[in-house]
């Protein structure tokens, strides 16, 4: 057999790297792919310590696809925001890699965002590629955009949310 693809190792010393590596950005998060910007189906890692803002969105596919989005954590905690087109949370999840859930599969056209719960997150997001930067993501527009004083203040509220859930 030819054209064996070499092997990409997913192992704590990756984590380890990738977590050191989104303390040092501004946006708190980094991906690191293992497919190629055109194959049809994207696969990364999303590495986020707390205080990382994931302006809520949703996956458009025109034409021929499915804008599903698929979550497995392998390391730490995240909240998972579900909104209504209106911008109101209809629904939160706690996926963790020491509960009961581990991983969702987000439907279609369905607004989102996440929550670093805990520092040196490490996911597995699974999507339709190929990847378009300009058309990968549907922004809800009444939300802050990244990088604003507005965007820290929101993702403190959606990080309080969850801390509340675990107060008696």
């Amino acid at each position: 057999m030819t054209g064996i693809l070499p092997l990409q190792r997913l192992d704590q010393s990756l984590f380890d790297h990738l977590a050191d590596a989104a303390r040092q950005r501004p946006r708190q998060r980094i991906n690191h792919n293992l497919h190629q910007s055109n194959d049809q189906v994207q696969r990364f890692l999303n590495v986020l310590q707390p205080g990382t803002y994931v302006r809520p969105h949703q996956h458009v596919r025109h034409g021929t696809g499915n804008g599903f989005e698929c979550f497995l954590v392998l390391q730490g905690e995240i909240g998972l925001l579900l909104f209504d087109d209106q911008g109101n949370v209809i629904q939160r999840e706690r996926l963790s890699t020491t509960g009961s859930l581990r991983g969702v599969e987000v439907a279609a056209n369905q607004v989102h965002s996440l929550v670093a719960l805990q520092a040196n997150t490490v996911i597995f997001e699974l999507k339709q590629g190929p990847y378009q930067p300009c058309l990968d993501k549907d922004f809800l527009a009444s939300f802050p955009e990244e990088g604003s004083p507005e965007a820290v203040l929101q993702e403190r509220q959606w990080r309080q949310l969850f801390q509340d859930d675990l107060e008696p």
